[in-house]
C-alpha cells in the first residue's frame, strides 16, 4: 500500500469513529424535565379549573411543549457544529427580526401591557427565548473570531457590547427589563470569557448601570415591585402581596413539606404558582429538603455544563466550548435569578425556571439549549476518540496537545498545525483557555 493509500485508510478509520452524547447531561436535563411535568400538574390544577379550562390543561400544554422542545433537542443533536458556525451572521439577523416583529400589528401580540408576544394562530411565541440562544451562538463564533483582539482593542470589544445593547434597548421597548438584564449578563461572561479585560468591562458597566437605573426607576410599577422587595410586609395585600404569598409558602414547608400536592398557597393565593413561582410551591410541598435537591440539580448542571466547555477549549474546539458556556450561563443565572426572586432575595423579574416552570416559548429553547448542550459533548466526545486512535497509532506522540481536525494530520505536529496564539500558557504541554484578562 502506498503513503497516499495508507493516509486515506488512516483518515477513513477517523471518520468512522463516532462519539457519544454526555450521560450525565442527559440525565439531569431529563430529571429536571421530569420534575418540572410533577410540578406543573401539581400546581397547576387549581388554576386551569378556576379559568374553566379543565383541570389538566396546563399540564397536558406543558407536556406538549416539552415533545416539541425534544424533537427540537433531538434535530440539533444531530446537526455538525461547523454548520451551526457557518451561518452565524443569520442567526444574529434572526435576533434583531424576532425582536422586531413583536412591534409589527397583527403579528405582535400584547398581554398585561406588555408587547412580548409573535401570534402564531395556534399559539403565541415570547421572541426573547429564541433570541437568548441564537446570540450566545453569534456571540460564540465573535468571540472566537476575535478572540487575540478583544481584550486589546476597545473597538472589538465594543462589537458584541453594542450589538447587545441594541438588542436591550429593543427589549425595553417591550418593555421586558428582566430578560434585557439577562441578556446583559450573558454576553458580559461570553466576552469575558474569550479574553476581554476585567478592567474594560468595569469601565463599560460604569458608563452602562447609571443608565439601567434610570430606565428601572422611570416606571412606577418598577418602583413599586422595588419598594416591596425591599419590605413586602408594608403592603402585603397589594404591591408585596406576590412576595408575601411565596414567602408563606416556604415557610410552610418546613423541613420536609405538607406533602406532594398539599400545597395551599397555590389555590388562588399565590400568583403564578405554576410559572414564576412554582419554586415557591415545590418549597411548601417538598420543604427544605426539596429546596436544596431542586438547587443541587442545578448547581450540577452548570458544573457540568462548564466541565464540558472548558475540555472543548482544552481541545482547541472553541466555538463548542463557548457555546456551551454561553447556555451554562444562560440557565445558570435564569435559575438563580428565579429562585432568588421567589425568596425574596431579587425583585421581580418575571423569569421562569427552566426545564421546571410551565411555559410554551421557554420550554422549547430550553429543550433546543440542550440538545446544542448535548452535540458539543458528543462532538468533544468524538474528537478524544480520535485523538486517542491516532496516539494508538503512534501519529500523535503521547505527551502532546491534541489536534484539530479541521487542520492537516496527522504527519504535522500539533504545534504545526495550531496557530501561535492558541498555544499554551506556562507548559507547553498544556493548552490553557484563554479566559479574561484581570488587567
Amino acid at each position: 500500500m502506498s503513503f497516499l493509500d495508507e493516509r486515506a485508510s488512516q483518515a477513513t478509520k477517523l471518520e468512522q469513529i463516532g462519539g457519544r452524547y454526555d450521560p450525565l447531561l442527559l440525565g439531569l436535563a431529563l430529571v429536571l424535565a421530569g420534575f418540572g411535568v410533577v410540578m406543573v400538574g401539581s400546581s397547576s390544577i387549581a388554576i386551569a379549573e378556576g379559568l374553566d379550562v379543565g383541570p389538566f390543561y396546563f399540564l397536558t400544554r406543558h407536556v406538549v411543549f416539552l415533545g416539541l422542545g425534544a424533537a427540537l433537542a433531538i434535530g440539533l443533536m444531530r446537526t455538525e457544529l461547523k454548520l451551526i458556525e457557518r451561518h452565524n451572521h443569520l442567526l444574529l439577523l434572526a435576533c434583531i427580526v424576532l425582536l422586531g416583529l413583536v412591534f409589527m400589528p397583527g403579528i405582535g401580540y400584547t398581554v398585561n401591557g406588555a408587547q412580548r408576544w409573535i401570534n402564531l394562530g395556534v399559539s403565541k411565541f415570547q421572541a426573547v427565548e429564541a433570541v437568548k440562544l441564537l446570540l450566545i451562538i453569534w456571540l460564540a463564533s465573535y468571540v472566537v473570531r476575535y478572540r487575540d483582539e478583544i481584550g486589546q482593542k476597545w473597538s472589538t470589544l465594543l462589537k458584541p457590547l453594542g450589538v447587545a445593547g441594541f438588542l436591550v434597548l429593543l427589549l425595553l421597548l417591550q418593555p421586558d427589563f428582566g430578560s434585557a438584564a439577562l441578556i446583559i449578563a450573558i454576553t458580559a461572561g461570553m466576552v469575558w470569557l474569550g479574553g476581554a479585560r476585567i478592567a474594560h468591562l468595569l469601565l463599560i458597566g460604569a458608563a452602562v448601570l447609571p443608565v439601567l437605573a434610570a430606565v428601572a426607576v422611570a416606571a412606577p410599577y418598577r418602583v413599586a415591585r422595588l419598594k416591596s422587595f425591599l419590605n413586602p410586609w408594608e403592603d402585603p395585600f397589594n404591591d408585596g402581596f406576590q412576595l408575601t404569598q411565596a414567602l408563606i409558602a416556604i415557610g410552610r414547608g418546613e423541613w420536609f413539606g405538607v406533602g406532594l400536592g398539599g400545597s395551599v398557597q397555590k389555590l388562588f393565593y399565590l400568583p403564578e404558582a405554576h410559572t414564576d413561582f412554582i419554586f415557591s410551591v415545590t418549597a411548601e410541598e417538598l420543604g427544605f429538603a426539596g429546596s436544596v435537591g431542586i438547587i443541587a440539580l442545578f448547581a450540577l448542571f452548570a458544573w457540568r455544563t462548564f466541565s464540558i466547555g472548558l475540555r472543548a477549549v482544552e481541545m482547541r474546539r472553541y466555538f463548542a466550548g463557548f457555546c456551551a458556556f454561553g447556555v451554562g450561563l444562560w440557565i445558570s443565572l435564569q435559575a438563580f435569578v428565579s429562585i432568588g426572586v421567589n425568596l425574596g432575595l431579587l425583585p421581580t423579574k418575571g423569569l421562569t425556571l427552566p426545564l421546571v416552570s410551565s411555559g410554551g416559548s421557554s420550554v422549547l429553547i430550553t429543550c433546543a439549549a440542550i440538545g446544542l448542550l448535548l452535540r458539543v459533548s458528543y462532538e468533544l466526545d468524538r474528537a478524544e476518540r480520535q485523538v486517542a486512535r491516532l496516539r494508538g497509532a503512534g501519529a500523535v506522540p503521547a505527551d502532546e496537545s491534541a489536534p484539530r481536525f479541521d487542520a492537516p494530520m496527522p504527519e504535522q505536529s500539533p504545534a504545526a498545525v495550531m496557530p501561535a496564539s492558541a498555544g499554551p500558557r506556562g507548559s507547553r504541554h498544556r493548552v490553557e483557555p484563554k479566559i479574561g484578562a484581570v488587567a
